[in-house]
């Protein structure tokens, strides 16, 4: 193992899990639709920074989960609303 260069000063991890049955989960309370735009405006925003997808983060009754890293930030019922906050979150 050897370290890798690190490419990025933050990455942002939006959950991506999706749950059968219409249980509570990221997939089912918008993460599909809040990541590419995520992604999207923080990438205009700035280019030091990484929008990832993840699995299950564990919040599945708060999401959708976004989690701000190395910042340890966790944010709950994140909606498409909220990526200006987001954005300036990251900054």
């Amino acid at each position: 193992m050897k370290n890798a260069e690190k490419k990025f000063r933050k990455l942002v991890l939006v959950c991506q899990n999706l749950r059968e049955g219409g249980a509570n989960c990221c997939m089912n309370r918008g993460a599909s639709e809040l990541y590419p735009i995520l992604k999207t405006a923080i990438k205009e925003a700035m280019t030091d920074v990484r929008v990832s997808r993840t699995g299950c983060l564990g919040r599945c009754s708060t999401g959708a989960t976004v989690v701000i890293m190395p910042d340890d930030i966790w944010l709950g019922e994140v909606t498409i609303d909220d990526i200006p906050e987001i954005v300036q979150m990251v900054r």
